[in-house]
């Protein structure tokens, strides 16, 4: 099985550059800022960061296709590069220091395309978390200066703490009431949004979440550095991986409930 340590260590390259360009704009006075057409903003830090990660994968990874955000997908073959280049851009443009980029690097498998090296990295948080296929998964500062991190043992609902983004998505699905209901059997609900529950699901400091709407870009990251740390990522389906629109992260003992309270309508 290959060790994807090299691709590791150029997503991690990766993610300096975009951290020194993100960083370097952020709550700057004349940050340019951009409605889309799915009405979602973009900042000029969002296009630099994608468009620098892509210039170095191109001469890095010139074979490698690559999906980001941004600008789209561009090269076909087994090796995909999935980017984020902000993730949090309402936060980031408001000054809020919650915010990421994502890298994930996916490999066509027997089951599709699947997330085998992710890295997050919030330079404002001064935090990054990574992981590479069969190699767990960790944070620190750099590989040399890490912890392993491992999901919690936590195996009670009304012991366990739930992280979510926002309310409107789940009552525009209709899932409104079996949300609300998991909340009322847990013993802790926190909205902290974007990359960062899956994070501390993967720490073990949160023990499930979920978002009803997402892009490929948001999860493929989290997924991988979720289930390196032993924990389990899917869709509200169930299907494992990033690729249901929507997304369930745990610890995995208490997986099966956390699905079965945002299904409840079905």
């Amino acid at each position: 099985m290959p060790d994807y340590l090299d691709d590791l260590r150029l997503a991690h390259v990766l993610a300096d550059a975009a951290d020194a360009a993100t960083t370097d704009r952020f709550k700057a006075l004349d940050l340019k800022v951009e409605t889309k057409p799915d009405m979602t903003p973009v900042s000029e830090a969002d296009k630099a960061a994608e468009e620098l990660i892509r210039g170095q994968l191109q001469r890095a990874r010139p074979r490698d296709a690559v999906l980001g955000e941004e600008y789209g997908v561009e090269g076909t073959g087994p090796r995909r590069w999935v980017i984020d280049p902000i993730d949090g851009t309402k936060n980031y443009v408001r000054g809020v220091p919650v915010w990421a980029t994502l890298i994930s690097l996916m490999e066509a498998g027997e089951g599709g395309f699947q997330p085998v090296v992710g890295v997050v990295s919030a330079p404002a948080l001064g935090r990054r978390w990574w992981a590479a296929k069969g190699h767990g998964a960790f944070s620190g500062r750099s590989l040399t200066k890490a912890t392993r991190l491992q999901v919690s043992r936590v195996s009670k609902l009304s012991d366990a703490s739930f992280a979510y983004s926002s309310l409107s998505g789940w009552e525009e699905q209709g899932r409104l009431d079996g949300f609300l209901d998991l909340t009322r059997e847990v013993w802790r609900t926190r909205a902290y949004g974007d990359f960062w529950p899956y994070m501390m699901v993967a720490e073990g400091s949160v023990d499930l979440c979920a978002e009803p709407e997402l892009s490929l870009w948001d999860m493929a990251a989290n997924a991988i550095i979720v289930t390196e740390a032993g924990g389990t990522f899917t869709g509200l389906d169930g299907r494992p991986g990033p690729h249901s629109g929507n997304a369930a992260a745990s610890n995995g003992l208490l997986h099966d409930e956390l699905l079965g309270f945002l299904n409840q309508r079905y």
